[in-house]
């Protein structure tokens, strides 16, 4: 089960590579969305599930008997946390460009920063 998990977590990263590596600005935005769904499943694939039982030490115990990795789930849910407010900020980032130049391409973007006819610098 686990080298299934693994392989549809290299499946999601590669999608979203290639996406990102895409010059759309939607494709990009969604790719990232998509690389963070890869981490957090290689994140929980990583932690392993040992068994069913909750990470508490019993009554009388002294050490904690075998149990799910509690570390991995608090880091999936951080970068669960992370990933949303990534997400939303390219999508703003996102919006202003296409409210600039009406396009989604990416190479727009910069002909956005360039004036029209630049004034040539004389050297002093």
């Amino acid at each position: 089960m686990t080298l299934i998990q693994a392989l549809a977590a290299a499946a999601i990263v590669a999608c979203a590579l290639h996406m990102v590596l895409s010059r759309n600005l939607i494709r990009i935005l969604l790719g990232l969305a998509l690389l963070s769904t890869g981490i957090n499943l290689m994140l929980f694939v990583a932690g392993g599930i040992a068994s069913r039982q909750p990470p508490l030490i019993r009554e009388g115990a002294t050490v904690l008997e075998e149990s799910a990795d509690p570390l991995a789930q608090a880091l999936i849910l951080t970068a669960i946390v992370i990933g949303f407010a990534l997400t939303v900020i390219l999508a703003a980032i996102v919006l202003r460009g296409w409210r600039a130049t009406r396009s989604l391409d990416a190479r727009a973007l910069g002909a956005v920063d360039q004036p029209a006819d630049p004034d040539p610098v004389e050297p002093a």
